[in-house]
């Protein structure tokens, strides 16, 4: 059973949405500042502490590297929400790339399974969707104790789409270790996904582990993890796994009594909770994504998208200093809800630089630039989708409308609905 025809996302955009139920009755702009010439050593930040580095980097613009919250907010602005125990978190605006209000944006800390954005974009270009892999037992060799896991079995076949399914609904570092072998195992799979970094200017991030499970050295940034989610979210097949709300993933293949083989299917759920919502937690109003960590080590960590209004808003938040249920997403909420109220009212405090081969040169908007890291081939093919990038562009705003979703049973229509993140890299001033 194509599990593709069994997922459940929820709409990239809530836009003038009609819901039909069948079941249910002052001072200038910031130019980029200088950027470190090399990266800290990962192991000198490897750990969080409870204070920041009175120096950090400054990619993105000077005020980005001063420890402490950064805003510059107008007569009508909203104050900074009181009350947000992040170590770290940033507010950006998807589409410009302007940072509204950062605290500690460069603050190198553990990022736990937010890191498999970076695997994701990194990876997802590589593999056509509907490619075949059985698995073999030193396909999961390595995955650490205490794993979020799929459930994936030795000896089992699985489709590209599935082992994607389980990284981003589930969170499983059993797809990861997979996925990490078809591309010829966790040490390649952790280089290529440093040098991604390299190439995206998110030069906090140092990878160790493919899964951001907890190791020494592997670090990211608040700043970081939103250019990675930005760069993620340029592809078609990352914004519709990271906002797929539930899906059927592949069972065991057992013998019945007539000795003929079937093969079972289980239902799984994306663990982002502003996505599903949860016990006294309603779900985000237009969220649309991204992905969310929780280690010993790194606390709970996530980042967000959501549109409103015609404006879509990245939120990453790390380690929060309160130990509530939920807490990463209610801070998150909160940031999203100032970011929303903010935006046009602050003076940028700094921007989310493009990768270092993006062309800003200004030309056609309406199709994207081939994505960093990409093989010449799946460059071609167009990657997981297996069709060209020129054909994924939709419209020429580089939008992309979900004209329809089922979930839980429950027929939801939704009219004019566009999700919008640039598909070049924006000029300043320049809306794409």
């Amino acid at each position: 059973m194509p599990a593709s025809k069994k997922t459940v996302r929820r709409p990239l955009s809530i836009t003038s949405a009609t819901l039909l139920s069948l079941s249910l009755a002052s001072t200038p702009m910031l130019t980029a500042g200088p950027a470190f010439a090399a990266k800290p050593s990962p192991s000198s930040s490897a750990s969080p502490s409870a204070t920041p580095p009175a120096t950090m980097s400054t990619v993105g613009g000077e005020l980005l590297g001063r420890p402490g919250t950064q805003a510059s907010l107008g007569s009508d602005a909203p104050v900074v929400p009181k009350g947000i125990s992040a170590r770290s978190w940033i507010v950006a605006d998807a589409e410009s790339g302007e940072v509204l209000a950062a605290h500690n944006a460069h603050w190198r800390l553990a990022p736990a399974s937010t890191l498999k954005m970076l695997f994701a974009d990194t990876l997802l270009p590589k593999f056509n969707k509907d490619d075949e892999h059985k698995v073999a037992p030193e396909d999961l060799a390595g995955v650490g104790s205490g794993s979020s896991m799929v459930g994936i079995k030795e000896d089992e076949t699985y489709t590209v789409h599935d082992l994607w399914l389980g990284v981003f609904l589930r969170s499983g570092n059993d797809a990861v270790h997979v996925l990490s072998a078809m591309n010829g195992g966790v040490k390649q799979t952790v280089a290529d996904m440093n040098a991604h970094a390299e190439e995206l200017q998110a030069l906090d991030t140092h990878a160790v582990s493919p899964d951001g499970y907890d190791a020494k050295g592997q670090v990211s940034s608040a700043y970081d993890l939103t250019l990675i989610a930005r760069s993620g979210l340029q592809k078609k097949d990352f914004r519709e796994y990271c906002s797929t709300v539930r899906a059927k993933f592949p069972g065991e293949t057992k013998k019945g009594k007539n000795g003929k083989k079937s093969r079972s299917s289980f239902e799984i759920q994306n663990t982002n909770r502003l996505l599903t919502g949860d016990g006294g937690l309603d779900s985000y109003q237009g969220i649309a994504g991204v992905k969310n960590g929780n280690t010993t080590n790194a606390g709970a960590t996530f980042t967000g998208v959501a549109e409103r209004d015609g404006r879509v808003l990245l939120v990453t938040v790390m380690h929060p200093e309160k130990d509530e249920h939920n807490q990463v997403y209610k801070e998150t909420a909160s940031l999203f809800d100032w970011g929303f109220k903010a935006a046009g009212k602050v003076t940028p405090v700094g921007e989310l630089v493009p990768p270092k081969s993006a062309d800003t040169s200004g030309g056609d908007a309406g199709e994207p630039s081939a994505q960093p890291g990409a093989t010449a081939s799946a460059s071609a093919s167009g990657g997981a989708g297996g069709k060209s990038v020129a054909a994924r562009a939709s419209g020429g705003g580089g939008g992309v409308g979900v004209a329809l979703g089922i979930m839980g049973g429950v027929l939801v229509l939704l009219a004019g609905g566009v999700f919008l993140v640039n598909r070049k890299w924006p000029l300043r001033g320049k809306k794409q």
